[in-house]
C-alpha cells in the first residue's frame, strides 16, 4: 500500500478507536459483501429471465425443452460460474469473520 493509503487508514483506525487490522478485516468484508450482492443480482436476472427459481431448474428446463437450448445454454454455464463465484466469495468471508 501506499504511504498516503496507510496514514489515512492509521487516521481512519484512530478515529473509530479500532485497530488497523480490525479497519482492514472489516474493509474486506464490506467489499466482498457488495461483490456477494452483485454477482447474487446477475444469477438472478439470468434465472429470472427463464422464470427459473435454480440453476437446477433452469437445467431442467433446457432438459424438459420448456425454452430453446440457446442461449439458454450459454446462461446456464454462466449462472453456474456465479455458484461456484458465490461459493468462493463465501469462504472468503468466512475466513475473515473467523479472524
Amino acid at each position: 500500500m501506499t504511504t498516503a493509503v496507510m496514514n489515512t487508514m492509521t487516521k481512519i483506525a484512530g478515529t473509530m478507536r479500532m485497530t488497523e487490522d480490525d479497519l482492514f478485516r472489516q474493509a474486506l468484508v464490506s467489499f466482498l459483501t457488495q461483490q456477494k450482492r452483485d454477482v447474487l443480482q446477475r444469477r438472478l436476472n439470468i434465472l429470472a429471465r427463464y422464470n427459473a427459481a435454480s440453476v437446477a431448474d433452469l437445467e431442467a428446463k433446457i432438459a424438459q425443452g420448456e425454452t430453446a437450448e440457446h442461449p439458454v445454454w450459454e446462461d446456464l454455464i454462466i449462472a453456474e460460474n456465479l455458484a461456484s463465484h458465490l461459493e468462493e466469495l463465501d469462504v472468503y468471508l468466512d475466513n475473515l469473520r473467523d479472524a
